[in-house]
């Protein structure tokens, strides 16, 4: 199957993983990954349960170190420097649940040079969150938009979001996809793990899936659609149909 999405024939990819294997024991997380990404794409990180997209994630992010192989961000091996242009959101909070909502503004501004304050300011306004709230007293969906609130607000080249709408009800999920659509700089790449893609299918430009640690397609969301047919989220249900 393809494992390279063919958007650029002429700059070198954003992102290139390049024979990456992850093993916790006997337990084989990602068994051998090719991948190439370019700039200015929202790719959906698509797969069952269990299929390794959040420990791809997490390798990207420079959380976890392969068990063999490579990974680079513009042409940089995962570290110190790829961390100042990577922005990542992990699938579960992680603020201490006695700091204010100002407290996690002046947490990213310490943290990241490129955090833009006055955007994230702006979105908090807008969902009326005051900063003088405590995390502990925000619902767990308000807490999630938070995060992602800051997560985006960042001038970052890549942005890896684990899951952003699984824990929101779905008259929340516009406001993500437009925090998601509108926070980006057009040259960045965001990759962003689901398992709802019919909620998000409509903002994605490609999709990579992912089966048993190993890339079963990696495309664009209109060659997929071309080639069989149907939507995006139709040929994944019968993919893998239980």
């Amino acid at each position: 199957m393809d494992t390279e999405i063919r958007t650029d024939t002429v700059n070198p990819p954003l992102l290139d993983c390049r024979g990456v294997t992850k093993s916790y024991g006997g337990f084989v997380a990602l068994d051998g990954v090719d991948l190439k990404a370019w700039r200015g794409r929202i790719i959906g990180l698509l797969g069952p349960n269990g299929s390794g997209k959040t420990t791809l994630l997490k390798l990207i992010a420079g959380l976890l170190k392969p068990t063999s192989g490579t990974v680079t961000v513009n042409g940089t091996p995962i570290g110190v420097e790829t961390k100042k242009v990577v922005s990542y959101l992990p699938e579960r909070t992680y603020f201490d649940s006695s700091m204010r909502v100002d407290e996690t503004l002046d947490y990213f501004a310490d943290f990241y040079a490129d955090f833009d304050r006055g955007h994230a300011e702006e979105l908090l306004a807008r969902l009326a969150i005051p900063t003088s709230a405590k995390f502990r007293t925000l619902s767990k969906g308000t807490k999630e938009k938070l995060q992602l609130i800051l997560v985006m607000s960042r001038r970052a080249d890549l942005y890896l979001l684990d899951e952003p709408i699984a824990g929101v009800d779905p008259a929340a999920r516009d406001f993500i996809l437009d925090v998601i659509l509108s926070g980006y700089n057009r040259n960045a790449t965001v990759i962003l793990s689901t398992h709802l893609i019919y909620d998000i299918e409509r903002v994605l430009d490609d999709a990579v899936i992912l089966a048993n640690g190993r890339i079963y397609l990696a495309d664009s969301c209109e060659n997929i659609r071309r080639s069989t047919g149907g939507s995006l989220d139709r040929y994944f249900r019968e993919v893998f149909r239980c």
